[in-house]
């Protein structure tokens, strides 16, 4: 039993540690150099992970865990009314945002040329993008989705709009502050997606 609490502790550490790097170096830091941080041998790295690319999914399921989000999703999903349920998801995810920025805004830059980080975001945002397709659904058999949205074009607007790039972009490239640039987004998003309140 004290065995496996090891492994786990180390595991967590390695993540927590690779976490850290990444966000000050970059997504392309080598299994060397974060076992030299985490005070483990590069054996033990591969050990627990396989490779750079598992590394960087465990890496990103491990933020998920640290932050709740899957925990934070389910309570906004639990909101009454299609519009709270929206809102509340959206200031969640952009909240969340705002943390994964540093290492995230790498794994997007080395997309195009790096097969591992290509696999560990596309794994993230299928996750994301199922998620967000619940959401719509809910919405629209609540009888809220405006009528010119099918479900599956309503999820693709919701995760292209919601994307971390957008978020970033106004952020980052625009100067905005994370507050206006979620409440900006998040309301844009349910003026396209949400049939008016009625009068």
């Amino acid at each position: 039993m004290s065995s496996k609490r090891d492994k786990k502790a180390t595991r967590e550490e390695i993540l927590d540690a690779a976490w850290e790097l990444v966000a000050e170096k970059g997504a392309q830091v080598g299994m060397a150099e974060i076992a030299a941080i985490a005070g483990v041998s590069r054996q033990s790295v591969y050990l627990h992970f396989g490779n750079r690319g598992g590394l960087l999914m465990a890496l990103l399921k491990r933020t998920d865990d640290r932050l709740g989000i899957r925990e934070a999703f389910e309570a906004a999903r639990a909101t009454p009314t299609p519009a709270a349920k929206l809102d509340a998801t959206l200031k969640v995810w952009f909240d969340f945002v705002a943390e994964i920025l540093p290492v995230a805004r790498d794994i997007i830059r080395l997309r195009a040329t790096d097969k591992e980080a290509e696999a560990a975001w596309l794994d993230r945002m299928a996750d994301l993008r199922s998620w967000m397709k619940l959401l719509v659904s809910d919405i629209s058999d609540a009888g809220a989705l405006r009528p010119h949205w099918q479900v599956e074009s309503a999820t693709d607007y919701l995760w292209a709009a919601a994307s971390v790039q957008a978020w970033a972009l106004l952020v980052e490239d625009s100067g905005w502050s994370p507050a206006d640039a979620s409440r900006t987004l998040r309301q844009s998003i349910a003026d396209s997606l949400l049939l008016p309140p009625p009068a």
